[in-house]
């Protein structure tokens, strides 16, 4: 089960509308045209675009298997006591003090440059179920970090 709120749950649906609506029948005449070309044993372009689809379809078929395993949750229920999905958590790196927020989401609505981290990630993780002032220290590729949460949100 994926929990999203209900803005990524529709962004995700635009998302499956938008290739299902625009690039498949894109794609499709793309195969169509190289068909037209002639002999198909040798028709890179017949390849590729054959191979597009089959990328473009599994791409659907995941954006529907998650729909399908969605859970809306209404940002107003959300409790701010401790860190949850769909929480904006504050940060303070303890040792290069330099703060950070991030909204804690699920895969399908992760994204770094809107401050969106996916709650399978290391931080995430070790974020989870922490209140404000507690310190946390969150295994990371890199090494080590401490991070002290200042603030939990909605």
């Amino acid at each position: 089960m994926a929990y999203m709120s209900e803005e990524g749950y529709n962004k995700l649906l635009a998302d499956l509308k938008q290739l299902e609506s625009v690039e498949r029948p894109h794609i499709s005449e793309q195969i169509a045209e190289a068909r037209d070309k002639g002999d198909l044993s040798e028709n890179a372009e017949y390849d590729a675009a054959k191979e597009a689809q089959g990328m473009l379809e599994m791409r659907i078929n995941n954006l529907k298997v998650l729909l399908s395993d969605a859970k809306i949750i209404d940002l107003k229920s959300i409790d701010t006591k401790t860190v949850k999905i769909l929480n904006k958590v504050e940060l303070k790196n303890v040792k290069t003090k330099s703060t950070m927020t991030y909204m804690l989401v699920s895969e399908g609505e992760a994204n770094l440059k809107e401050s969106k981290l996916s709650v399978n990630t290391p931080i995430a993780q070790g974020l989870l179920g922490k209140k404000v002032g507690d310190i946390v220290e969150i295994k990371i590729p890199q090494g080590t970090i401490e991070l002290e949460i200042l603030n939990i949100s909605v």
